[in-house]
């Protein structure tokens, strides 16, 4: 029995003992006596927020991961940006305008080595979801779609920053991703198109055309090295994207809409070679390790993707570009407290030195202001 008061539940011995932390050495941490441990953990005592946030900080979780309103298990009205969903799945949720925002938890999006942890269950036909955490900690949740894997990098130290909030990562091709968050199903947008037109850089054009009339600001994250990812060694010889018309070459590409299919078809179109003549052109995938797998698998022997998903599988690597992802964020979701905490995040030195440890990425211009779309 978990202890409780003025309605809410203190997990703190269960997170505690799961780090193999006894209540002294905690006490020490934190600069309170054992005994305060003691009483926070048998329900006799209340932490004021700093102390929260300090057994948080030393526990590596959430301030909401601790201490949680018993009510937290009720059913409130939600919007599900995807449809997939089903009475009694799992889905991670955000607050977005005032509104429950839901993305079911299934498929590739329920398991990454290890399940995610869900927001709520569903209800009924998915018009309702029951939630699993306190709507107060929804306040504090900031949604990101895009197709960026150091996104994941980025949450981290925004929760390394403030424990009370958080990012939800959704992967989302380039377009799919502004185009939710124009529907007003995310707070944030990655994108990472590459340059053809000298008159205004791609990612800018894109925000432009999905936002409309919706200001925004467009500010960089990453630059990120792009190409094809191969197996080790490159057995085949693959030197360029006119080498995947070759005979016997196999590869899978990405889908509509996707930054990196548009490079491809770029590149195609510069070297003369159609479509058609490219085994596996309209075989696709969806993410980056999807196609990495397929090539360490031996079921094709080239995918797109980035150097560093190549080098964690593996892989051999052709480069074709270095592109910059941007994250394009409303102007009217600027000042909501966790993306203040994101814009912030972008500007510390630890983030963008991790950034910079990824192979083929780089944090030159991480933080800087790029565009203002009115």
């Amino acid at each position: 029995m978990k202890p409780r008061y003025e309605g809410v539940v203190c997990r703190l011995k269960e997170i505690r003992r799961a780090r193999g932390m006894s209540q002294g050495r905690l006490a020490e941490l934190v600069g309170v006596k054992r005994q305060a441990i003691y009483d926070i953990e048998s329900g006799k005592y209340v932490p004021n927020t700093v102390l929260a946030l300090r057994l948080a900080h030393r526990l590596g979780c959430g301030v909401e991961d601790l201490f949680f309103e018993e009510s937290a298990d009720e059913e409130r009205a939600v919007t599900l940006a995807e449809r997939q969903g089903r009475p009694g799945g799992r889905v991670i949720v955000a607050k977005v305008r005032g509104r429950l925002v839901g993305y079911p938890l299934s498929g590739r999006d329920a398991f990454n080595e290890g399940f995610k942890a869900a927001d709520g269950l569903l209800e009924g036909e998915g018009g309702a979801v029951r939630l699993l955490r306190p709507e107060s900690a929804l306040e504090r949740t900031v949604l990101l779609l895009g197709c960026d894997p150091a996104f994941s990098i980025l949450g981290s130290h925004v929760s390394r920053r403030s424990p009370e909030a958080r990012l939800h990562c959704r992967f989302a091709s380039s377009r799919r991703a502004l185009q939710g968050l124009a529907a007003g199903h995310a707070h944030l947008a990655g994108t990472h198109l590459h340059n053809t037109d000298a008159s205004e850089e791609a990612n800018v054009g894109l925000a432009r055309q999905c936002m409309g009339s919706s200001p925004a600001w467009v500010v960089a994250f990453s630059f990120m090295e792009e190409g094809l990812m191969v197996a080790r060694g490159n057995p085949l010889g693959i030197r360029t994207v006119a080498d995947l018309a070759g005979e016997g070459v196999r590869m899978v590409n990405r889908e509509e809409g996707a930054a990196l299919r548009a490079l491809l078809d770029d590149r195609l179109e510069r070297a003369g070679v159609p479509a058609e003549a490219v085994r596996g052109y309209f075989e696709e995938v969806s993410t980056h390790l999807q196609g990495a797998r397929s090539v360490a698998c031996g079921f094709a022997d080239a995918a797109l993707g980035l150097r560093a998903v190549a080098e964690a599988c593996g892989l051999g690597f052709v480069p074709l570009e270095t592109a910059r992802c941007d994250l394009v964020v409303p102007e009217d979701l600027k000042d909501h407290p966790a993306v203040k905490i994101m814009l912030d995040t972008l500007q510390t030195r630890s983030l963008r030195e991790e950034l910079v440890s990824l192979p083929g990425y780089e944090a030159s211009r991480t933080g800087d202001v790029v565009a203002r779309l009115r």
